[in-house]
């Protein structure tokens, strides 16, 4: 669990490659936001920095924002307030399509 952007960025780098399965990422956070903790995970030289899924986690719905939470890498998004019914879906639907990918 972080608390800012620099703190996941930490976190992500700091674990063996594989350690996520997923992150979930709030857009909106001290410091760092999600969208720019995205581009530094997507730009690190690790294996898994590429295909880990990210989901931003958002209360902002408008088209623009969630162009850009894909322009930066993310994978989907799951809307504030949180419904933990489609949250959990959308995990699944994740994880299982970066399965698929590296199969």
């Amino acid at each position: 669990k972080a608390f800012s952007g620099e703190e996941g960025l930490r976190l992500f780098s700091g674990s063996e490659p594989g350690y996520f399965d997923l992150i979930l990422m709030d857009v909106m956070m001290p410091g760092t936001d999600g969208l720019q903790a995205t581009r530094a995970i997507r730009s690190m030289n690790r294996t898994d920095a590429g295909e880990v899924p990210i989901l931003a986690i958002t209360a902002a719905l408008f088209e623009e924002d969630l162009r850009e939470c894909l322009e930066a890498g993310m994978n989907g998004w799951v809307p504030k307030p949180l419904d933990t019914e489609k949250l959990a879906r959308e995990i699944s639907d994740q994880v299982k399509k970066r399965r698929d990918r590296n199969k």
